[in-house]
């Protein structure tokens, strides 16, 4: 059943075994069960059965069988019960072992799941999807304004449930409620480490934390890219990063992925994970509280674990590195993503201008500087 599909319009399968039944596939992905047979004045008659995904094929070829024999008989078939709607909590475990758990990488699968049971859960789990539905969605996505970023990320999960619903064959084709909601503006904030920050952040040690020999991590995080929307599937994959060759090096890789330090070093014992973490043999996961540890001692206020890639992206063009130079060193897989430093470049040209003008109109005026 899963195999059928057209590529435009529609088309009708019929049964091997029951020839009188079918299956109206459409372009959307939507198949209907249907029985077709002719009563006794000759005259043929289709009724539809039962919605795929909503009832079984064997349950659906049962009730085509009593259709058929109605038709035979020259009775008129009752029509079939609508299925009911699914629950979004029905609709958010057939999208998450459907779709997220086979085509997304295992940090949008956890992204997603922690949208679905923070906010869309708690508020629409009981809910049947339906036109009206788009006002509860309007309300969610409301309630969660002063967090712009975050509320969007329920109606981007929802958006993408509906479509599948749809090619699923487990709703009607209809308008998705989210068309309508237009998404908050993301604002993004820059943070950069000033020359005394990166003073006092190359001041404070290595951080041990939780267990020896598990410190904060030299290298860069490989979590999910906050510039990616929820659910985009975006593939991921291992990433090798280039090392520097100075002493400073591994301090400054650090500050580049978020890092707090140097692995002073590696346990015995054949451990595979770089940066060990709680379980016995397994990497660290996050380094969020060894980052807060490193801010407390540095006095860093309001430094975000990802503020420091902004301030390597910075450092970099300060030196003179090209933004898509830039974009490899930070692992972007997109120039999207590398070109919001373009105002600093654009910076950086700037006080370039600034100083050689300044020369020039040194030596125009050094004569009358004699």
């Amino acid at each position: 059943m899963e195999r059928l599909f057209v590529e435009r319009g529609d088309a009708l399968f019929w049964d091997h075994d029951l020839t009188s039944f079918g299956v109206r596939v459409f372009a959307t992905g939507r198949k209907v069960y249907v029985a077709e047979t002719r009563g006794p004045a000759g005259r043929s008659k289709r009724v539809p059965i039962g919605v795929h995904g909503a009832i079984a094929p064997d349950e659906a070829r049962g009730k085509a069988a009593a259709v058929i024999d109605q038709i035979g008989r020259g009775e008129e078939p009752l029509p079939p019960e609508p299925a009911p709607p699914p629950t979004m909590a029905e609709l958010a475990e057939r999208h998450a072992k459907a779709h997220l758990e086979v085509n997304c990488r295992p940090s949008t699968v956890k992204t997603c799941r922690r949208v679905l049971d923070l906010h869309i859960l708690p508020a629409l789990g009981t809910c049947r999807w339906r036109r009206s539905s788009a006002p509860i969605v309007a309300e969610l996505h409301f309630k969660m304004r002063d967090k712009p970023a975050q509320a969007n990320q329920p109606v981007e999960v929802l958006s993408k449930m509906f479509r599948l619903a749809e090619t699923w064959g487990m709703t009607p084709p209809r308008r998705s409620p989210c068309r309508r909601i237009r998404a908050y503006k993301r604002v993004r904030r820059e943070r950069f480490l000033t020359p005394e920050e990166y003073r006092r952040l190359g001041c404070v040690p290595a951080v041990q934390h939780r267990r020896d020999p598990a410190a904060a991590a030299d290298r860069l995080p490989q979590g999910r890219d906050p510039e990616a929307p929820v659910g985009s599937g975006r593939p991921g994959g291992r990433r090798v990063e280039p090392a520097g060759h100075q002493d400073g090096a591994a301090h400054g890789r650090a500050v580049a992925g978020g890092g707090v330090g140097a692995v002073p070093h590696l346990p015995a014992g054949g451990q595979p994970a770089c940066d060990p973490g709680e379980d016995q043999g397994g990497p660290m996961r996050d380094l969020n509280d060894p980052w807060e540890i490193v801010c407390e001692r540095a006095r860093l206020a309001d430094m975000r674990l990802h503020d420091c890639r902004h301030s390597y992206a910075s450092r970099a063009l300060a030196l003179g590195e090209s933004l898509p130079m830039i974009g490899r060193l930070l692992g972007h897989t997109q120039v999207e993503t590398t070109a919001r430093y373009a105002h600093l470049a654009q910076d950086s040209v700037k006080e370039s201008a600034d100083r050689v003008a300044d020369s020039i109109a040194g030596d125009l005026l050094a004569k009358y500087a004699g």
